[in-house]
């Protein structure tokens, strides 16, 4: 794809009752991002779901994909969903190393000012969705970003992880060691018990369910004034996966369950007004899902 500027993103924003939801813009990701993290998405299955483009794709089948936080208020608690790749940190992806981008600017800019924000929802604990948990201190240490919240994660999602402490390779190690540990060490985190359907977090703020790409990855459901809207998290990372719904993450951990999860998230969507929001999803990132064939749609939200 032609890259774009990771200075020139333009974060939108959708209404969901009362609530206005903000994309903070990180970076756009690279052109072979789609490729690696979406093999069976190739050119020839993405030029035939016209939808995609130009948005979701370029004209030769090229997948778009971004980096970028959700931020709203709701029931008086400033929210920021999923922090990113982060500034600064070293890390094995050329496109996500030492990073510095004007994210915090952005998400002040907002209204999100890093010490107003009352809770940090992870949706699971991925690189490039908990950078910036953290950022480096005067002295060189990683402290939490935002020092006045609580960092929510399933309960499932962080024993996994724990349990792999051990085994992990040294690019993982090194996440946790600058952006999870440190929001542990200083007492933040908050773990939720997500079983068999959606547990209250916040007012008007639930956590689904969504395993497969991790164990205990979860979506986030929003609710005001008799609206309602779904952040995907990575149960899907690409609309392509609307139409195609046996599409896999190269590094899901159960692509067989990723599946399952993933169709049954949409079933339940198709033909409803909740908005998709698209953790990873270009510019223009949110919209309704619609039955389209064997598959689905996403009709974008302007």
């Amino acid at each position: 794809m032609d890259p774009m500027d990771r200075t020139e993103q333009t974060g939108q924003t959708w209404t969901v009752g009362d609530v206005v939801v903000h994309r903070v813009d990180e970076i756009a990701l690279p052109a072979e991002t789609g490729a690696w993290l979406l093999p069976a998405a190739t050119p020839e299955v993405v030029t035939g779901q016209p939808w995609l483009r130009p948005g979701f794709a370029t004209p030769e089948g090229t997948l778009r994909l971004a980096s970028h936080s959700f931020a709203f208020e709701t029931g008086g608690l400033k929210v920021v969903v999923d922090t990113g790749i982060g500034n600064g940190k070293n890390r094995a992806n050329p496109a996500w190393d030492r990073l510095d981008t004007d994210y915090l600017d952005r998400l002040t800019a907002a209204g999100f000012a890093p010490e107003s924000v009352d809770l940090v929802v992870l949706t699971h604990l991925h690189t490039d969705h908990v950078g910036w948990n953290t950022r480096a201190a005067d002295d060189g240490t990683w402290v939490p970003t935002f020092p006045n919240a609580r960092y929510v994660t399933s309960r499932t999602e962080w024993d996994h992880w724990a349990g792999q402490a051990d085994s992990m390779d040294e690019h993982r190690r090194q996440m946790f060691r600058d952006s999870v540990d440190p929001i542990r060490d200083a007492g933040l985190v908050d773990l939720a018990d997500v079983h068999d359907g959606p547990t209250d977090i916040a007012p008007g703020l639930r956590l689904l369910p969504t395993p497969g790409h991790t164990p205990g990855q979860v979506a986030v459901e929003l609710h005001s004034a008799g609206r309602t809207a779904v952040i995907t998290g990575d149960c899907v990372h690409h609309p392509v996966q609307l139409a195609h719904p046996a599409i896999t993450s190269c590094v899901d951990t159960d692509p067989e369950q990723a599946v399952r999860t993933r169709r049954d998230l949409l079933a339940a969507l198709a033909g409803t007004d909740t908005l998709l929001l698209g953790t990873h999803f270009a510019p223009p990132t949110a919209g309704h899902v619609t039955a389209d064939g064997d598959g689905y749609r996403l009709v974008p939200a302007r």
